[in-house]
């Protein structure tokens, strides 16, 4: 049943296998544990984050907010859950444990967090989970599972936006080559909210409200053998005024002026008949949106011409075809040519617009083609991308994790012997401080009861572990990052927005961004700094839990002495 806050209703997960259960073992050992030391209940606070941006670039969109509230809206483990987790620990584990279990729900858990679609970096907590212990420790899992690659594929598409151009359209078409149904599900979602305008999956259309794109495949074309197959022949005018019973013979005497046209000047000889069938058969069945894959045979020498007399049919019947796709070849020359016939066509038949006649170009695409065909010069209007941006395939997980910072009050620090890998203790404030340009300037942790920054004021801003880095600000806007998503059923917090509101904050952010940080190759690091109060707490506590080495005297006579 679906959990209701804030007046709002929020449903379960969109997979219906996000249960508590889809969980790492060690989460539930791990909460025995804490019962067992009477543990359970201590209030513990949790940090989620990421250490490195991905693709090598220097920011990252922040994405699966909104399924992880609705996951804890509605966690309960249901009776068979719990027998299945007391078959898989082990049988000396108490009743009491399981009994526990039963009234285990998110009613005393608060989650804190950056708005979902934000532009963010590593280091600076997306996430901050309070609550008992043992039960922010069962959301460790599904947290991470619903972030990582939610925020891994937004970004993906969000870098394919930024070098396609924002006058292009893009197209996601990866459902086939997605990691398997939730792989595809979550691909076109994420995809959308980091910027592409519609995609191929039908399914993530009737669940998010995603626009739907599409037109036939080689197979459509290569199915048809002649244009006597096509027995109905008639089409309605747009208007409906008037019928025009043979569309056939239409497109082929249109096809024949193509042929003989004087600009063209015998560019066009005898065309693939089949595909002209196929063409003229999808025009009869979608006269509204003609859009046609002209790579099946030859490009330039048939599925070119073909498209122009089908689509000057319909435009005697006042229709406007909807373009072309580009599945395979040199899609910069290829573009650069048809857009060419084009314009001729436009001129010479005197058919307003024709010369603007969209071009779609898909095959294998992803960021590197893209930038090729930017500095070679094309026509492509839209570009649909599937395996590369769906399936990450630049890189295969961001890497967020979920870290213990701070138990009865207490601050809590995680050290390694690899400084990337110490995390920053205690409850922080995080702040984005902007100059005059209106750029964001930098990312600043402070402490929970520290003063925050003002505009302004100059606030020391210091490399969490770096002793040598740091710098002055005085910042023209602060923005605190973290907001209240979640604080029991009952309690006050910020809404949910609608997907389409979260695609357009991503948009709005990644606008605000200095080009250097964004560019491609060798982008600016963004700077995420911490206050001089915080540096110092960090640097006190790593001194303070860092194992210290025994000190051993050697006496002239050789007996070890401590």
């Amino acid at each position: 049943m679906a959990a209701k806050s804030n007046g709002q209703v929020l449903a379960g997960p969109t997979n219906p296998m996000v249960t508590p259960l889809l969980t790492d073992l060690y989460q539930f050992t791990m909460a025995y544990a804490y019962w067992k030391a009477g543990k359970h209940n201590e209030r513990a606070v949790f940090d989620l984050y990421f250490r490195k941006n991905p693709f090598g670039g220097e920011y990252t969109v922040f994405a699966g907010l909104e399924e992880c509230i609705k996951f804890i809206a509605n966690f309960k483990l249901a009776e068979d859950e719990i027998d299945f987790v007391r078959q898989s620990l082990s049988s000396s584990c108490e009743e009491g444990f399981f009994d526990y279990l039963r009234g285990v729900d998110c009613a005393d858990v608060q989650v804190y967090a950056i708005q979902e679609g934000s532009v963010v970096f590593p280091k600076v907590p997306l996430v901050r989970v309070e609550g008992p212990i043992a039960v922010v420790q069962l959301l460790e899992t599904p947290f991470l599972n619903l972030i990582n690659y939610a925020s891994l594929v937004s970004t993906n598409a969000a870098r394919h936006r930024f070098v396609a151009g924002e006058s292009k359209m893009l197209l996601e078409f990866g459902l086939r080559r997605a990691q398997g149904p939730d792989g595809g599900i979550a691909a076109s979602r994420y995809c959308y909210m980091g910027g592409f305008h519609a995609t191929s999956n039908v399914a993530a259309g009737k669940i998010f409200g995603i626009p739907l794109r599409g037109t036939h495949s080689h197979a459509f074309v290569s199915s048809f053998m002649s244009p006597d197959e096509i027995i109905d022949k008639t089409l309605h005018s747009s208007d409906k005024s008037s019928t025009c019973e043979d569309f056939v013979s239409l497109v082929q005497t249109w096809l024949s002026k193509i042929q003989w046209s004087k600009s063209l000047n015998g560019t066009f000889g005898e065309t693939n008949q089949s595909e002209l069938a196929a063409f003229t058969s999808y025009a009869l069945a979608f006269p509204d949106n003609f859009l046609a894959l002209v790579d099946t045979y030859d490009v330039m020498r048939s599925g070119i011409p073909n498209f122009c007399a089908v689509a000057l049919a319909l435009n005697d019947l006042g229709y406007k075809a909807a373009g072309i796709r580009l599945d395979s070849g040199d899609l910069a020359y290829l573009s650069s040519e048809a857009r060419k016939i084009f314009n001729i066509i436009e001129k010479e038949f005197g058919v307003p617009g024709f010369g603007k006649t969209l071009t779609t170009a898909s095959n294998d695409l992803n960021e590197e083609t893209l930038d090729a065909l930017n500095k070679q010069g094309h026509e492509v209007d839209a570009f649909g991308i599937g395996t590369h941006v769906v399936t990450c395939y630049a890189q295969a997980a961001l890497g967020c994790v979920f870290k213990l910072v701070e138990i009865n009050n207490q601050p809590r620090i995680k050290l390694s012997e690899d400084v990337t890998k110490v995390s920053i203790p205690c409850k922080k404030r995080s702040y984005r401080l902007f100059g005059k340009e209106g750029y964001p300037l930098v990312d600043i942790m402070t402490g929970e009861n520290e003063p925050p920054p003002k505009v302004g004021e100059r606030i020391l801003c210091r490399h969490p572990f770096n002793e040598s880095k740091r710098a002055y600000v005085v910042p023209q806007r602060v923005e605190e990052l973290m907001k209240c998503f979640w604080h029991g059923p009952g309690g006050v917090r910020e809404d949910l927005p609608p997907l389409k509101d979260i695609r357009e904050r991503c948009i709005s952010q990644l606008k605000k961004m200095r080009p250097d940080h964004m560019r491609r190759l060798n982008p600016t690091p963004y700077k995420v700094s911490v206050s001089a109060k915080l540096y110092d707490f960090i640097h006190f506590l790593w001194l303070n839990e860092a194992p210290r080495k025994q000190r051993l005297k050697v006496p002239i006579g050789g007996v070890l002495q401590a």
